[in-house]
């Protein structure tokens, strides 16, 4: 049975890299080594029910992410708090890469990977294998009018 919420979309795990998009910027410029931005390899979890990128509160801390207002948001079973956002999340997945707002959630271990960062990435996602897709194997393909 698929958990409450999700509408018996696909959930699994994914290798990805989160930075600082601040230090990036700084180390683009030659400001600061490249050596010394703040990144971390770790496991999310691909859910395409979820809206959001949502990371642990101590990641958050450790990438040194400046803390922005606060936003309402409501989980899968109905309750409704306050949790802040953190701008400025560079991520990569599969080589494509993007800067992201993302929901830090104070007791959360893993990070939370939703259908913004996929949309944006043009990633599909196969339940079937639990695995992540390029729509399009040259890079995302964004179709406009």
């Amino acid at each position: 049975m698929a958990p409450k919420g999700n509408n018996g979309m696909g959930i699994f795990s994914v290798e990805f890299q989160v930075a600082n998009y601040g230090d990036l910027v700084l180390a683009e410029r030659g400001q600061l080594a490249a050596d010394q931005v703040r990144r971390k390899t770790i496991s999310g979890i691909v859910d395409s029910g979820a809206v959001r990128l949502v990371l642990p509160e101590a990641l958050a801390k450790e990438l040194g992410l400046t803390l922005g207002d606060k936003i309402n948001v409501r989980y899968a079973d109905g309750r409704r708090v306050q949790r802040r956002q953190a701008k400025g999340v560079h991520v990569e997945i599969m080589g494509r890469q993007g800067a992201f707002t993302a929901i830090i959630e104070p007791k959360r271990e893993t990070a939370l990977v939703g259908a913004l960062v996929l949309e944006d990435f043009d990633l599909l996602v196969d339940c079937k294998h639990q695995r992540l897709m390029p729509r399009n194997p040259d890079g995302p393909l964004y179709e406009i009018e």
